[in-house]
């Protein structure tokens, strides 16, 4: 394809899509203990979800400029003449930076674009925009599109204690939160490529019930609109949760195939702590 795709590991992408579609990876890093593990590589979701409940250190921290070199690079070899490069909010992380400063080095034209979100609302972008660019669509045109699908896209969820988040210092505008963190059981979203406070409840069987409402919410505006959805659950060390949750929206939505289970990773699992379930609804724009 004249126009390749890469993305980082926060974008959550299965790997058969990753296989499918070409999509250059590159992996944050997870330190454990003291050890460095690349995500997606060498360390999983249910290993860092162990760590955190015995209370082993985690932290997380962005690739060197050097891999996306390598990412962009590989897109050169192949035969690509441009890339987009699709990357997690740069309000939740300093990975764009190495990726703009890649780009200034690349064999040919690097796009940095900042989804202002992570997860699956990315995933889905970057999985479309792959798609597009298949049919030999120009780089400003891929690159508009995934800002655009980004833009369009709802991603909500719930944690069972906001004390990974405030460690991680990813809190954001929920904030003011942390000091009634024992007494609530919050919702909370991506706004402007940050993480704020949604609503509060008080069980986590009510919370989740107002993810699902919410979900259901954004499809139906979007079909509103005559547009498909997309719809994730995504979730670390809670997939009973997220398996029921999914089934109800299937149920809601309509389509089976509209609505899919993807377990959080490991840099995104070391911020939100386990038992978290998140939602991506991605309205389809082509």
């Amino acid at each position: 394809m004249p126009v390749a795709l890469v993305t980082d590991s926060t974008a959550y992408l299965p790997a058969a899509w990753q296989a499918r579609l070409s999509v250059g990876v590159v992996p944050l890093h997870v330190v454990v203990g003291g050890h460095e593990y690349n995500e997606g590589v060498d360390i999983t979701a249910d290993e860092v979800a162990e760590a955190l409940r015995s209370f082993t250190p985690v932290t997380t921290s962005r690739p060197a400029p050097q891999a996306f070199l390598a990412a962009y690079q590989a897109a050169a070899d192949a035969g690509a003449e441009a890339v987009v490069s699709v990357h997690l909010s740069s309000d939740l992380s300093a990975t764009i930076g190495g990726a703009t400063l890649a780009a200034t080095r690349a064999p040919i034209p690097v796009t940095v674009v900042d989804s202002r979100s992570l997860g699956m609302v990315m995933g889905y972008a970057v999985a479309s925009g792959s798609a597009l660019a298949a049919t030999g669509a120009s780089v400003e045109t891929v690159a508009d599109h995934v800002r655009a699908r980004c833009a369009a896209s709802e991603a909500i969820f719930y944690v069972d204690t906001l004390e990974y988040l405030r460690r991680g210092g990813r809190i954001g505008k929920a904030g003011a939160l942390v000091g009634s963190a024992l007494a609530i059981k919050p919702i909370l979203g991506i706004r402007d490529g940050a993480i704020v406070l949604l609503e509060k409840v008080r069980t986590a069987s009510r919370a989740l019930a107002r993810l699902e409402e919410r979900a259901i919410e954004a499809v139906s505006a979007a079909h509103d609109e005559g547009r498909e959805v997309d719809v994730a659950v995504q979730h670390l060390g809670s997939g009973v949760r997220a398996a029921t949750l999914a089934e109800r929206l299937r149920s809601r939505v309509g389509d089976e195939d509209q609505v899919r289970v993807v377990e959080l990773g490991a840099v995104v699992g070391a911020h939100v702590g386990p038992g978290a379930v998140a939602i991506a609804v991605s309205p389809r724009l082509v």
